[in-house]
């Protein structure tokens, strides 16, 4: 295959590795209800360090994004993870996106969960994204789960940022499929299409988990009640959470179960060689009809001159997934007492 584009089958490095020295994690999120599997998977790893939540509008607004996140650290046992709260509105300005309607008004589902005793960082996302990346350069990798747009003001701020992170696992993009919000856009990128093509085009290390797969994995609902049954720590908090989601997917998508967008993207972070990857520049659609939609250049063409793709280093897309695979590891973690 020629310059721009190689594809790799396992080749991405994870968080994980031999060291028993804890990998360092940020994540970015804006939880959501597979946002709190994800971040409930996460403490229940070991083998990473939680350095931080960062906050994001997108399934919620991002004051209750904050609010849903210092609650589930304290859920998880770590009251003392800071929850630092990111921008309110995309880079453009204006009225944010949110989905309450996927995942109840509160986020979480609508069960009432109690308000968090902890109180959100002094420091706002961007400031503590870039001062936790030059405290530990090469060492932070950072879990993106919601729109961009911390991560692009923490580009802005910093423009080392990228060359000091460990490396950036997006959820995000549609990738040679149909979106989620219309046939051309994924809803993260939706969100913020201007901070989705900052990041994308910093030349930081980055892999992104589209929704072509993540699709590909669910739970059923007899999967939901195998959970329920089990003695997972958190089984039947997520399990409570879940009903208004997967009521959702019924009524959306004809699924009787729950896709594991955020899970997946967890999975792909610290075991990458359950999928396959191609490498290419991705550029976003930041206005028109399309406006949000992810393209990438698989370098199927020598281009005669530059183009809006040229110049960029190429990013790992995730292109195949071992289902079964990953499903299992996911199950496993969520039924961990």
């Amino acid at each position: 295959m020629n310059g721009a584009m190689a594809e790799i089958n396992g080749q991405v490095d994870g968080v994980l590795g031999a060291s028993a020295k804890p990998e360092k994690l940020i994540i970015d999120t804006d939880p959501g209800i597979d946002d709190s599997m994800a971040i409930l998977m996460a403490f229940q790893t070991p083998e990473l360090e939680v350095l931080g939540l960062t906050t994001i509008f997108g399934n919620v607004t991002t004051e209750d994004a904050t609010r849903n996140a210092l609650l589930l650290c304290e859920i998880a046992g770590h009251p003392g993870v800071p929850v630092a709260e990111g921008s309110p509105e995309p880079l453009k300005g204006g009225r944010p996106r949110v989905a309450d309607f996927v995942h109840g008004s509160d986020g979480l589902g609508n069960i009432s969960l109690p308000s968090p005793k902890a109180k959100k960082s002094e420091k706002s996302a961007s400031e503590f994204l870039t001062e936790k990346v030059s405290e530990y350069p090469g060492e932070v990798s950072i879990l993106a789960l919601g729109p961009l747009t911390n991560l692009a003001l923490a580009i802005k701020r910093d423009s080392s940022f990228a060359s000091k992170v460990k490396k950036i696992v997006v959820l995000g993009g549609a990738f040679f499929a149909l979106g989620n919000v219309n046939p051309a856009a994924e809803a993260n990128i939706y969100g913020d299409p201007e901070a989705a093509d900052v990041v994308f085009t910093s030349g930081a290390n980055i892999v992104v988990v589209g929704i072509n797969i993540t699709t590909q994995v669910k739970l059923t609902d007899d999967d939901l009640l195998e959970l329920r049954q089990s003695k997972g720590k958190y089984a039947q908090l997520l399990c409570d959470m879940c009903q208004f989601y997967r009521d959702w997917h019924v009524e959306s998508d004809g699924v009787y179960g729950i896709f594991l967008h955020d899970p997946v993207s967890f999975v792909a972070l610290v075991r990458p060689d359950l999928f396959t990857y191609k490498k290419g520049i991705v550029r976003v659609e930041t206005q028109g009809i399309c406006e949000g939609h992810t393209l990438m250049d698989q370098g199927l063409k020598k281009w005669n001159g530059s183009n809006p793709w040229t110049g960029y280093s190429p990013l790992s897309v995730a292109w195949t997934v071992d289902v079964d695979e990953v499903l299992n590891y996911t199950r496993k973690l969520l039924m961990k007492a």
